[in-house]
């Protein structure tokens, strides 16, 4: 079975993407690198936080200058937002200046792990989507806030695998199993992922796609690494459609001899 990204779309918000991976563009030493990377991951959405980018003056250097918006999507992020209010004021400002009316909602509950305030990305989510918006909210793995959001309108949800930038991998699984059973959107694990391998076990769970940014741009050579994580993305993916074997506490022969005439 030869897994083809076009036979096997991602569907969100009433698009159509061919690339599960969706990368971030902080953080990166330069901006020529971070395109090549944007370029070598493959992602056709890539998160751009609304508060690094002026808006006020676009004659100046930016970051939008190099993003290719006829190979990417650009979906812009409340990253910094502590507060329902602020990260709703965020969002209205980045659609003004014509960025997007898709969001990715951060509301961020404390500073020094980054986890996210739930209470109040609920409440941000019912006010973005009535206003308009399509909203992908950044959440904790907790299977209630997940069924909530969706409930609230959001076209995704994104439980994150381990606190924002700390590397640390997939630390709760068997939630974010649950989120994807329950689920009827898409969901996007966002957040955590340190390695090809943390990208793979995301998808190999059925998660719909995979959000990184500090993986990529942290990582010694960005470029190779966002190779690496394209194809980590690719074939958990396709190990999650092919089925993985069932795990046992005890060895079987990998060439039985039950059946062979003697």
């Amino acid at each position: 079975m030869t897994y083809n990204v076009l036979d096997d779309p991602l569907k969100l918000g009433g698009r159509v993407f061919h690339s599960r991976l969706i990368v971030g563009t902080g953080k990166y030493s330069t901006f020529p690198l971070m395109k090549t990377a944007l370029e070598k991951s493959g992602a056709e959405i890539v998160t751009v936080a609304v508060r690094r980018v002026n808006l006020n003056d676009r004659s100046k250097e930016s970051l939008l200058d190099y993003i290719d918006t006829k190979r990417h999507m650009i979906l812009p992020n409340t990253a910094g937002c502590y507060s329902a209010e602020d990260a709703i004021r965020i969002a209205a400002l980045g659609r003004e200046a014509g960025l997007s009316e898709w969001i990715k909602l951060e509301v961020i509950g404390d500073e020094k792990t980054l986890f996210p305030d739930t209470e109040a990305l609920l409440a941000a989510t019912r006010v973005l989507v009535k206003d308009g918006f399509v909203v992908l909210p950044y959440t904790n793995d907790d299977p209630i806030v997940a069924r909530k959001l969706e409930d609230a309108g959001a076209v995704a949800i994104m439980p994150l695998g381990a606190p924002i930038g700390s590397g640390l991998g997939i630390q709760n699984p068997a939630n974010l199993r649950i989120i994807i059973e329950k689920a009827s959107v898409p969901v996007i694990v966002d957040a955590g992922v340190g390695t090809a391998s943390d990208a793979a076990i995301a998808m190999e769970l059925g998660s719909d796609a995979v959000l990184m940014n500090t993986g990529i741009a942290g990582a010694a050579d960005p470029v190779a690494m966002a190779e690496a994580m394209k194809l980590a993305v690719e074939a958990g993916r396709l190990a999650f459609k092919a089925g993985r074997i069932a795990k046992k506490l005890y060895a079987s022969a990998s060439s039985p001899v039950q059946g062979i005439s003697r």
